[in-house]
């Protein structure tokens, strides 16, 4: 498989952990299940992590791998919590993909 194939798998297990974490909070009776939710996305996403710096730049598989991961449960508050959605949050995570954007057609 790719690296950037693994980073991409990465950063979206990225999202499973806060995810996770904030079902936990809310539904107080599957707590334990949620956490674990969150504990396997975590190893899941470091493994992932771990294989895509085997070929891309440390920095920038850092700086994606967030990227994805906050732009990911960013998506996941608005449509899943009611997060707000305002223009300057859109604009921020504007910034945010076209960081990754950058970062990604960059490297060599």
């Amino acid at each position: 498989m790719n690296a950037w194939t693994f980073l991409f798998i990465a950063g979206v297990c990225e999202i499973g952990w806060p995810l996770g974490f904030k079902l936990a909070n809310d539904f107080l009776n599957l707590r334990w299940c949620f956490i674990a939710f969150s504990v396997v996305s975590m190893i899941l996403s470091g493994f992932f992590l771990f294989l895509a710096q085997r070929h891309i730049p440390i920095g920038t598989a850092y700086a994606v791998w967030t990227g994805i991961g906050a732009v990911g449960t960013f998506i996941v508050g608005v449509f899943l919590f009611k997060d707000p959605l305002m223009v300057s949050r859109l604009l921020g995570i504007s910034l945010i993909i076209a960081g990754v954007m950058i970062l990604k057609f960059t490297v060599v």
